[in-house]
């Protein structure tokens, strides 16, 4: 099994496409206007509106009721991006940080109200995790 989309559900699909091209600097995939994707090397941001949940069951899944989840994006440093951001997000949660476990971090809400991590490993540990060696 493979890990390969999350997808986000949204009421503007439009404005939540634009918020992530700005985090990202990557175009995303329109393929219905009720849908788009940020393609990344290794797992696929989806956008999908509401409308799109009649298709599978309705109300399984509600816009800007997420407080669990957090989208989070590998960055080469996450001190710029932080920088590059101001203009951009609205809401830091935290600030670049060093967690625990290696990483520098900086947590803020999307649009939505979805919670957004940028980090870049910062211990050799952390490095490992990320950049695994091949068997």
């Amino acid at each position: 099994m493979q890990l390969v989309s999350v997808r986000v559900i949204t009421n503007d699909v439009a404005r939540l496409t634009e918020f992530y091209e700005q985090v990202t600097g990557q175009e995303a995939r329109r393929p219905a206007p009720q849908f788009a994707e940020l393609v990344g090397p290794s797992c696929t941001l989806a956008i999908g509106s509401a409308e799109t949940m009649a298709l599978f069951s309705a109300g399984a899944a509600v816009p800007e009721s997420n407080r669990t989840a957090i989208i989070e994006f590998l960055v080469e440093d996450v001190d710029q991006e932080y920088e590059r951001l101001a203009g951009v997000v609205a809401e830091i949660v935290q600030k670049p940080t060093t967690m625990p476990w290696g990483n520098r971090s900086l947590l803020f809400r999307d649009p939505d109200g979805n919670l957004v991590n940028l980090f870049t490993p910062v211990t050799d540990e952390a490095r490992r995790r990320v950049t695994p060696t091949a068997s």
